[in-house]
């Protein structure tokens, strides 16, 4: 996939279904139909499968990457202290096998103390197949791909591969790499139906100097730094991958060319274990799908300095969610970028020794469940939109706070919210708005802290919104310039977390019922229920019959409260002291 600067792109699934290529071509006894479906004319044939494959750079993937004839494959047999080449296109010295001409190569054996290297100058591409093999280097890479335009490491079905290397590499001539287990001058792409387990003393467990494509397999890795690195790409389609690095768990890092340093993940199962960050992009992150649980920096009960990023995603520009499971536990922010964060839909839980969602630019939601167990300040960006999901929080400091420009805005335009924070629940240093879903507060108890706090105006038009606070003289309520009209209510004695707290109106009807989870000295609430010139009943304490969701309740009989005070809505903000 040629990547262009796409800041702005908003949809994963558009950028992906835009890059479709399908090549017409004869290779050796195997043909793509012009029904986009493979027909072999030999049984030895080898093919991965009919799909349509997607572009990735100029020339990575083609769809004959997977196509290739069994019959011109090059036997190595790896002996211990000695190789085999049954076949032309590869050199043995000792325990060093360097493969020299394009073309198909599988692998089998053990080898001690040895190398596989590739060097070719052809255009072709290099296919090496490990058939079960076990190399280990003590001075360096086990496997070196040196030069080529583009190998392909095939990872047989129902074998496992093995790698490992020594804490010290021994270069010639001044040179500094390889710098992996399995490293790669160029173009590199990984696939089959087997396993590969990396053992990485040294350095990387995995480096592409160019772009790195996982199409599929089951990886395990360990690793003295960084597990899986793409320097201009990664991209993974699917597989099973384990990464316990000390460094950061999936990486990209060219910041020099603005088309390159970008992570796109399609789907597949992740489990990151990451001293830094577990995935980490130059430019741009992009998920279609997966499974991911990623622990870094030690999770959020550990302490990461001002100079290290412990972050669980992170991007220098954008990051996109389109779907996914998450479980992330990050000592820095969960899911942090520079620039804009898209969540579509998913599934996310994040636990964060600093922010969970944090972005120098913009934050949308337009689904999904969010769910923030543990964090300071739970979403942070100076404009958040949220237009629909299911998002609780649970946060040490403000748990929405649109801040850190001299323009900031907090929009709400749908969803269910839930929230229980030490902070300002609802913050902006600047504007909000409020348009439809249901957001129910569960805020401060100190008193340098409040419910609602914004610099400007907090225009509600639309929705259901509940929320508990402690510092009565800080509270705020909706601007008289909102369509929908709010109340403030400041009880002149606090109550108890669990007292009820009830409005009903002059017929005795419900407007809410309310269980807050903290103890309370005010409470804002606004609804299309309630109207002008109406007059309206605070109850406190008494018990419901009713189904209480998050606190709030419906249906039922509510007896036992206390009369507190009758109030008549005269404007679209009405506090009641």
């Amino acid at each position: 996939m040629k990547i262009v600067n796409f800041k702005g792109i908003l949809r994963l699934s558009i950028f992906l279904l835009s890059m479709g290529l399908l090549v017409n071509c004869s290779v050796d006894k195997v043909t793509v139909d012009e029904d986009d479906s493979i027909s072999e004319s030999d049984d030895n044939t080898s093919t991965d499968d009919d799909s349509t494959v997607t572009e990735i750079g100029e020339n990575h993937e083609e769809a004959v990457d997977y196509i290739w004839d069994t019959a011109t494959e090059v036997g190595i047999v790896l002996n211990g202290t000695s190789i085999t080449v049954n076949g032309t296109g590869a050199t043995v010295n000792g325990t060093t096998v360097t493969i020299t001409d394009a073309g198909n190569y599988t692998i089998s054996g053990t080898l001690n103390d040895g190398q596989i290297i590739v060097d070719t100058d052809d255009e072709e591409t290099v296919r090496l197949i490990f058939n079960g093999i076990n190399v280990t280097n003590s001075s360096n890479a086990p496997i070196n791909i040196a030069d080529a335009e583009k190998t392909i490491i095939v990872l047989k079905e129902n074998t496992t591969s093995y790698l490992t290397d020594g804490s010290t590499y021994v270069f010639a001539n001044g040179q500094d790499e390889p710098n992996a287990t399995l490293y790669s001058a160029d173009d590199l792409t990984i696939y089959g139906e087997g396993s590969l387990v990396i053992d990485s003393n040294y350095n990387d467990a995995i480096t592409s100097k160019d772009g790195l494509l996982i199409k599929s397999g089951t990886i395990n890795i360990t690793s003295v730094d960084d597990g899986i690195r793409g320097k201009d790409y990664l991209y993974i389609m699917d597989g099973t991958i384990t990464v316990n690095a000390e460094g950061d768990g999936f990486k990209s890092d060219n910041d020099v060319d603005a088309n390159n340093g970008y992570i796109i993940i399609e789907s597949g199962i992740f489990n990151i274990t990451s001293g830094g960050d577990g995935i980490s992009a130059a430019s741009n992150v992009q998920i279609a799908n997966g499974d991911f649980t990623i622990k870094s920096g030690g999770g959020s009960t550990s302490y990461v300095s001002s100079d290290s990023s412990a972050k669980g995603i992170k991007a220098d520009l954008d990051i996109i969610i389109e779907d996914g499971v998450f479980n992330i536990n990050s000592a820095d922010d969960a899911i942090h970028c520079n620039e804009d964060i898209t969540v579509e839909t998913g599934t996310i839980a994040l636990a964060s020794g600093d922010d969970a969602i944090h972005s120098d630019a913009t934050i949308k939601i337009n689904g999904g469940s969010i769910n923030i167990t543990k964090t300071v300040e739970g979403i942070e960006s100076p404009s958040i939109t949220i237009n629909d999901g299911e998002i609780y929080i649970v946060s040490s400091d403000d748990a929405v706070n649109a801040a850190g420009n001299t323009t900031n805005y907090l929009y709400i335009n749908g969803g269910y919210i839930v929230i229980t924070s030490s902070g300002d629940s609802l913050d902006s240093n600047g504007n909000m708005e409020m348009t439809a879903g249901t957001v129910i507060l569960n805020g401060p108890t100190a008193t340098n802290n409040s419910t609602l706090d914004y610099d400007g105006t907090f225009k509600l038009n639309g929705g259901f919104l509940i929320g508990t606070g402690y510092a009565s003289n800080m509270e705020e309520i909706g601007s008289t310039s909102s369509t929908q009209y709010s109340v403030l209510v400041k009880l002149t004695s606090a109550q108890t977390a669990g007292n009820l707290f009830r409005i009903q109106n002059s017929a005795g009807e419900d407007v809410v019922t309310f269980k807050p989870q903290k103890n309370y000295k005010s409470i804002v609430f606004s609804s299309s229920s309630l109207s002008n010139g109406s007059t309206y009943s605070i109850y406190l304490g008494g018990s419901s019959t009713g189904t209480a969701t998050d606190g709030l309740y419906s249906g039922g009989t509510y007896t036992g409260g206390t009369l507190y005070k009758s109030f008549t809505i005269s404007s679209k903000a009405t506090t009641v002291n």
